[in-house]
C-alpha cells in the first residue's frame, strides 16, 4: 500500500458520499469519513491496518 500525506479515497468509490479517505501521517495510516473532513480520524499502525484489510478481503468481517 502506498499512501502519501494527502487524503485519498479509492478510485472505486462512487459519488454517493459513503466513502472513507486514507493518508500516511507520521508512519501511521489515518482514516476519516469523506463527508466530514474536519471531523475525527482513526489512526492505525501499518501492521494493524494491513491485518484489518486482509480480514476484509478474506470475508472474515462479513455479517
Amino acid at each position: 500500500m502506498t499512501l502519501g500525506q494527502e487524503w485519498r479515497k479509492s478510485t472505486r468509490s462512487g459519488d454517493n458520499g459513503n466513502c472513507v479517505e486514507l493518508r500516511d501521517r507520521d508512519g501511521r495510516v489515518e482514516m476519516r469519513d469523506s463527508k466530514d473532513p474536519t471531523g475525527p480520524t482513526l489512526g492505525f499502525e501499518y501492521d494493524v491496518f494491513a491485518s484489518f484489510m486482509d480480514g476484509l478481503k478474506a470475508g472474515r468481517l462479513d455479517r
